[in-house]
């Protein structure tokens, strides 16, 4: 069985590589969790791989917010430094942007035992 590392992490600020919008990481998929319909709804040669990790996305374009589901492969390193405006971040994560990452509110753990 194949590892994957997911290379952004949770509070991480991304963009989408081909379309205009950015967001929060607010959730993580080490392979796509979505519907069939979902990845079905996508043109063939925009489809991504399902053997990668897919993130979920606080995300807001110039004229809306929501919630985004994005492969790795479509995900760039926001450098803008500027905060996401999506009304939910208050409940995921503290208000404070630093170094491109907002710090999450709670962290939630399995009992392992």
């Amino acid at each position: 069985m194949l590892v994957r590392t997911a290379k952004f992490g949770i509070g991480q600020v991304v963009h989408h590589r081909k379309h205009p919008f950015r967001g929060i990481i607010f959730d993580v998929d080490p392979i796509f969790e979505n519907s069939e319909k979902w990845l079905n709804s996508m043109p063939e040669e925009n489809k991504p791989s399902r053997d990668q990790p897919y993130y979920h996305l606080l995300a807001e374009n110039s004229e809306t917010s929501y919630i985004a589901y994005v492969s790795e492969q479509n995900l760039l390193v926001d450098e803008s430094s500027q905060p996401v405006s999506h009304p939910l971040v208050g409940n995921f994560f503290l208000n404070d942007i630093e170094n491109g990452h907002y710090t999450a509110r709670h962290t939630l753990t399995k009992n392992l035992t």
